[in-house]
């Protein structure tokens, strides 16, 4: 899951989704487990049919009304975005607010909503996205088709004639039968999780080889700074967004561990401070643990437009002055860039500018 939807009902919503987060961070993925494939030069071939975690998909011809549900994320509209899709978006449901990339901000704003509103699941009930006939509705979890949630099924809007397409690598998430391979696939989630998204929409538009460049050069980028911090120690960093205190069962901020955020750290040149500890470190990290953490560098998350990373890292700089990180006084500020997503490039170079200065 990716924590990233700005509304004030957010916080029961990240409640309610916390334990299927926790789920989700418990090894660390890791890009050198295998590199994101390039997008195919080639042409799709329409009917392009594949399989979206268990279920067939067809696509006849590149989609031209897409509504993209919110799940709490910004990962699938900053692909679409990236990858030059702005037009195919009939309406976009995610939003965040602050961003790694400040162009994105304006970017999604620009995009249409389609007048729709959240249920309280937090998402776009079943009635909104059948009258608004899409010919593809884009979730990044399983769980943006549970008709239990007041959403529409998948089978629901085949019948409709509307395909239906999840991101692959959740597709664990809000799916009680999902099988081994895509539970450790959710488990396991890195940077390449990220490009093999963007690759996915690259067949689907039949736009392989602008998928194929805009991965290439988000590679390059964080190539580029694995080289630089290449054989230099690795510093602890602590990922923490004081803003999503609702996430943790102590009011703590929430502490991020485990899949995308230890590769993102680890590309930087780093290692998470709480790389090896429980799923539910986010639930269930306390004051003391916290306390007697090894932290070099502090990383705060902003949520909100309105938060001031400066003052949060301030606070947490004299709520744990035995850390390193608040002796030096050395921390980042990121968004959106350590979640699943396309900006993963950004916050790898933001951090490593903070573990390893110079050069």
């Amino acid at each position: 899951m990716n924590p990233c939807h700005v509304r004030r009902p957010l916080a029961a919503a990240l409640c309610a989704l916390a334990a299927l987060t926790a789920a989700g961070c418990g090894d660390p993925g890791g890009s050198e487990r295998g590199s994101a494939p390039a997008a195919a030069s080639t042409a799709s071939g329409y009917p392009l049919t594949f399989d979206n975690c268990g279920t067939k998909v067809t696509f006849r011809r590149p989609p031209q009304r897409v509504l993209i549900l919110n799940g709490t994320s910004v990962a699938e509209v900053e692909s679409f975005i990236m990858l030059g899709l702005d037009k195919s978006v009939l309406a976009n449901a995610q939003s965040y607010g602050v961003s790694d990339d400040p162009a994105m901000i304006g970017r999604i704003k620009a995009l249409p909503t389609g007048g729709l509103t959240m249920n309280k699941s937090f998402d776009v009930p079943a009635e909104q996205v059948l009258k608004l006939k899409p010919d593809l509705v884009v979730s990044t979890w399983s769980g943006g088709f549970d008709a239990k949630k007041g959403f529409a099924t998948r089978e629901q809007l085949a019948a409709a004639g509307i395909t239906s397409l999840v991101n692959p690598v959740n597709c664990a998430m809000g799916k009680p039968e999902a099988t081994e391979e895509e539970k450790r696939a959710y488990r396991n989630q890195s940077i390449n999780s990220s490009l093999e998204f963007i690759a996915l929409l690259g067949r689907v538009f039949d736009v392989q080889d602008r998928a194929a460049d805009l991965i290439g050069k988000l590679r390059a980028r964080i190539e580029t700074v694995r080289a630089r911090v290449a054989g230099r120690p690795a510093k602890k960093v602590l990922i923490a967004y004081p803003g999503m205190a609702m996430m943790n069962a102590n009011g703590l901020p929430a502490v991020m561990t485990g899949g995308i955020y230890d590769d993102v750290i680890k590309a930087a040149g780093g290692v998470n401070a709480f790389a090896g500890q429980s799923s539910d470190t986010t639930r269930t990290l306390n004051t003391e643990q916290l306390a007697t953490a090894q932290v070099d560098v502090l990383v705060v998350g902003r949520f909100t437009p309105d938060e001031q990373p400066e003052a949060e890292a301030a606070k947490l700089f004299a709520a744990y002055p035995h850390w390193a990180a608040s002796k030096s006084r050395t921390y980042a500020v990121v968004s959106d860039g350590v979640y699943l997503g396309p900006l993963n490039a950004a916050a790898v170079e933001k951090l490593s500018k903070v573990v390893h200065p110079g050069d």
